[in-house]
């Protein structure tokens, strides 16, 4: 009988826990990620070969439950972020992953336009629309649109930047009906959206919805790049560094192991991220030897100090390097002696 008592209660304490388990608090759990190497995922056609790495750095990320909650709060470099300051309003989760998957693409498109464009190599465009990134609640698109669509005509006419759809809409007044043309997981459809004022700004009137431009890149050579499993921009800086050293007879790794962070525009402009402290420890696990941090220009509560103090705090003899565009990556490494 006392053995029947004790696995029943067994039972139900794996029950309970297995329910735990599946109810979802109102908060998004980060955490220390990994640092993955560039190369085995980014391939130009007839490339360079290089003695070192250079990686990406990750944050670990997910939806807070009972046991991760309590973790997040006695595990160091674990942080609870509240659910409103990560999903945008009215964005289910599925949406706010599709707008991390094509900030990437954004970003990488920046890259291998930058590193192309650096290494004097041929890059050109291909047009294919607009892709939606979010549906303003309570403005007309809600309902008709949904974030992932690529639009790709309006009133019969085609555009080929979300710039110039803006330029478009804006014209518009409160009440103009637009004709939008659209595709949905490879199905075409029409639907019409009147245009309206937005509530927080009486001046402005559109549809409701935030655009990316939905683009190809055509290089010489060619390029391919395997990021399918990476979200979100801060890759951006490290991506290009790796194009641009197989793009170039020098190795700019000097046959060390770099790690760093930090979104990418065309520019070459380097902008800072979010979980810089989380990527300095998955970055030093990994044996980085160098971590480039984004510098903001120096501003006191910047992504390259609070890595400078994360680096001291964990006692990493890793390299912590600011920096505020791609040619001071490049500057930097140039200087390097070789290992």
């Amino acid at each position: 009988m006392k053995n029947n008592k004790v696995v029943r209660a067994i039972l139900i304490g794996v029950i309970l826990a297995a329910v735990l388990n599946f109810i979802k608090l109102p908060y998004y759990v980060t955490k220390p990620g990994m640092a993955t190497e560039l190369e085995p995922i980014i391939e130009v056609d007839g490339g360079y070969d290089e003695e070192g790495s250079f990686s990406l750095t990750t944050v670990g990320f997910g939806r807070a439950n009972i046991f991760s909650y309590v973790l997040a709060n006695v595990l160091p470099y674990h942080e609870l972020l509240p659910l409103e300051d990560v999903v945008q309003e009215g964005e289910s989760d599925d949406d706010y992953l599709n707008r991390q998957m094509h900030m990437m693409e954004s970003s990488q498109e920046s890259a291998v336009s930058l590193a192309y464009v650096k290494a004097g190599k041929k890059v050109d465009y291909k047009f294919h629309g607009i892709y939606v990134m979010q549906v303003v609640e309570g403005m007309p698109s809600e309902g008709k649109l949904k974030t992932g669509d690529r639009i790709f005509r309006v009133d019969g006419k085609e555009f080929k930047t979300a710039e110039e759809f803006i330029a478009y809409v804006s014209q518009k007044k409160k009440g103009d009906k637009l004709d939008i043309t659209y595709d949905r997981n490879g199905k075409e459809g029409k639907t019409e959206i009147t245009a309206a004022q937005f509530p927080d700004n009486k001046n402005k009137v559109g549809i409701g919805i935030s655009l990316v431009t939905d683009r190809e890149l055509m290089t010489e050579p060619d390029i391919s790049l395997d990021t399918s499993n990476i979200g979100g921009p801060s890759a951006g800086l490290m991506m290009t560094l790796e194009i641009y050293n197989q793009l170039t007879k020098e190795d700019y790794t000097k046959g060390y192991h770099i790690a760093g962070t930090g979104t990418i525009d065309e520019k070459g402009t380097v902008g800072p991220i979010g979980g810089i402290s989380q990527k300095i420890v998955a970055a030093d696990k990994s044996g980085a030897e160098i971590f480039f941090a984004p510098n903001q220009n120096g501003i006191a509560a910047s992504n390259y100090k609070e890595a400078a103090e994360t680096a001291k705090e964990i006692g990493t003899e890793m390299k912590i390097v600011p920096i505020d565009t791609f040619d001071d990556a490049v500057a930097y490494l140039k200087k390097l002696k070789e290992k």
